[in-house]
């Protein structure tokens, strides 16, 4: 099968062959051979390092890996301004942030924010409202700047405005007197080309998350996770998840959120139609009109790529890539400082909302996808995470305070697949230690545990984390 990226960094590993571990001696957490395969048994095995996160699940078929092949080319290629000799793929803009999917999602992988003045923003985006939605709407797109801030124009077409970044420095210290610093970051908004930007715009930065297992997550049954709610925390424990609902744009009904930040999206193809027509100003089924508002005229004289201009199949095409990534392969799963960092993991508070196991349904969207144990870390509702990490931009049920669960399988290997190690919504924490200390809210407990522990326990919980 020929595949559309170079196979390097090609690691052979063992077979499955590990007994399970069951004893707890020493503070370590019992551990099961299934865990090194987070994915099931499609997990990526055989290719790691810098290409981690691109393999397809290893055990589709034929027909489904030609699919993904064909979603992978689409996914990567960069779109262009019509009319162009390349039909299919024409249609950008007026206005975008990324001429291709991946320029974000950088080997299927994590974005960031700029790091330096004057570098280029690709893989942060800032979504935008005005206040007055009520909780069961989507939010109110600006009436001159729209739901998404575009900066990058066509030839002609002036961007949106240009992002600034500013960052403040928050000094604290663990329990033991060690010290660290947090960096909070600031936006700002230079050149609004069409007009001022009001007061009460609701902004809210986001990175392009890594994209493996996205099948996987789609395939957990909505019983299993709606069963996981405490929206009152009737068990008293402090954390009072609760499940997203929003409108299908294919269906127009209510349905569980699934994907993205605050669970905006309810299955793979309303992401993906949303990220073509937020990011590269692309109609398609599900979203015929163009990004443009009527206050930016401009946009009037630049041509169409076609109505829609991502067609259904190459949107299905790319659906289908997302859904059949695979998740790669865990190292060090029963190592003994991982296990002791697993132990704290639970111990302190992170497992109750990244909540280790799930089970994928027997109804999935293939075979490859269905039945499997899984191990994303999530549980895939909305928590509050305090005033730190707040937004101020409610989506559907998320307040401006709430934000879903990522899963934080591949979290370890951000820095060799993507150079760098940036987490939380914003790419604001530089490693684990930092996207812990900025948990607020119902992470809040958890977060002073971990600041409560030693340095020697620090680094254990931060290597089981690494692990994933």
């Amino acid at each position: 099968m020929p595949r559309s990226r170079p196979l390097i960094a090609l690691t052979l590993l063992a077979p499955l062959t590990f007994a399970a571990c069951d004893t707890a001696e020493d503070g370590l957490a019992p551990v099961t051979a299934a865990e090194r395969l987070p994915g099931g048994s499609g997990t990526n095995t055989l290719l790691l390092g810098p290409n981690a996160f691109t393999p397809p699940l290893e055990t589709l078929s034929l027909d489904e890996e030609l699919a993904f092949y064909s979603g992978n080319a689409f996914f990567s290629q960069a779109w262009v301004q019509a009319p162009a000799s390349t039909d299919a793929r024409d249609g950008l803009g007026p206005m975008f942030n990324a001429r291709s999917c991946g320029a974000c999602h950088a080997l299927d992988g994590r974005g960031r924010p700029p790091l330096a003045d004057g570098e280029e923003i690709l893989g942060l985006l800032f979504r935008l409202s005005v206040p007055g939605a009520a909780e069961d709407e989507a939010p109110h797109p600006d009436p001159v700047y729209g739901g998404q801030l575009q900066p990058f124009g066509l030839g002609g077409v002036p961007a949106e405005a240009t992002p600034r970044i500013t960052r403040e420095l928050v000094e604290g210290h663990y329990d033991d007197g060690t010290p660290y610093t947090l960096e909070r970051p600031r936006y700002a908004f230079d050149a609004p080309a069409y007009g001022a930007l009001p007061d009460d715009l609701e902004v809210s930065p986001r990175v392009a998350p890594q994209v493996i297992g996205l099948g996987l997550l789609e395939a957990i049954p909505a019983a299993a996770l709606l069963a996981r709610e405490d929206p009152d925390d009737a068990d008293g424990d402090g954390i009072s998840g609760r499940a997203q609902v929003v409108l299908d744009p294919r269906t127009g009904a209510p349905a569980l959120g699934r994907f993205g930040w605050k669970g905006d999206a309810p299955t793979l193809e309303a992401q993906t139609a949303g990220a073509f027509h937020g990011d590269m100003g692309l109609t398609s089924s599900l979203h015929p009109e163009p990004e443009c508002t009527e206050h930016q005229s401009v946009c009037d004289a630049v041509a169409s790529g076609g109505d829609p201009e991502v067609s259904d199949l190459i949107l299905s095409r790319i659906t289908d890539y997302l859904r059949f990534l695979a998740v790669p392969v865990r190292t060090r799963w029963d190592d003994a400082e991982v296990r002791r960092g697993k132990r704290l993991f639970t111990t302190v508070g992170c497992a109750s909302c990244h909540v280790p196991e799930s089970r994928t349904g027997d109804d999935a969207a293939s075979p490859a996808l269905a039945g499997q144990r899984i191990f994303p870390y999530t549980d895939l509702l909305l928590h509050d995470m305090g005033p730190d990490l707040a937004d101020g931009r409610p989506v559907f049920r998320a307040s401006g305070q709430e934000w879903k669960t990522p899963p934080l399988w591949g979290i370890g290997r951000i820095p060799a697949v993507n150079g760098h190690d940036r987490l939380l919504h914003d790419g604001r924490a530089r490693g684990v230690a930092e996207a812990i200390l900025w948990h607020g809210g119902e992470a809040e407990a958890a977060r002073d545990a971990f600041k409560a522990l030693t340095a020697p326990e620090r680094d254990a919980l931060i290597a089981f984390v690494k692990s994933l």
